[in-house]
């Protein structure tokens, strides 16, 4: 236990997701090492991002007005949507420049455990959004754990009486892996999931 602001400052870096009681000590040293000038400009992106970026009103993806980039963009395809837990996902995908189509942010997956269903994230939004017919085809590209695909599974459910191409992401062997060290579960989907060449 340190004094006052230090102990406060190790505190609240512990409250970030993935930083630890060990991790928060060495980030709080090295902003205690760090030059002003340095820990200033980290000071004024906190309070930019906290001041200027929300949330899109379509598609729930990070913006600094009301619309992403994205969603703003006119080249992108009306008639697909790829529907992702976070924003990060959305950047994942984006890096990947194979998709076209526009995007949907949940906000989470369905976890009973955490106590998360449905109505704690964006599904009603997503229905909004297919209510009008333009959209023909719905890509779920939830993560591949126990959360994302209780979460790929329900929204398929619900969204099959309306006629759409629903698609999940293919998930099995990474480029440059060894068959011995896949484990069962995604050996099992590079089987189901393989295709003829």
């Amino acid at each position: 236990m340190y004094e006052g602001a230090v102990q406060d400052l190790i505190d609240e870096l512990g409250r970030l997701p993935g930083v630890g009681p060990k991790s928060a000590q060495r980030i709080a040293f090295h902003l205690l090492a760090a030059d002003a000038a340095d820990v200033g400009r980290l000071v004024a992106s906190l309070q930019r991002v906290q001041a200027e970026v929300r949330f899109c009103s379509i598609c729930f993806n990070v913006a600094e007005a009301d619309q992403c980039r994205i969603c703003r963009d006119p080249r992108r395809s009306l008639d697909t949507i790829c529907v992702v837990e976070e924003p990060k996902d959305v950047v994942a995908i984006e890096r990947t420049r194979e998709f076209r189509g526009r995007y949907h942010v949940l906000g989470g997956a369905i976890s009973p455990i955490e106590g998360i269903g449905p109505d704690d994230l964006k599904v009603k939004e997503l229905m909004s959004r297919l209510m009008d017919g333009s959209v023909t085809e719905l890509i779920i590209a939830t993560d591949p754990n126990l959360e994302g695909e209780a979460t790929a599974a329900y929204l398929a459910r619900l969204v099959s009486p309306m006629g759409l191409a629903v698609s999940r992401l293919a998930s099995g062997l990474p480029v440059g892996g060894d068959l011995e060290y896949a484990d069962e579960v995604t050996l099992g989907r590079a089987f189901e999931g393989r295709r003829r060449i």
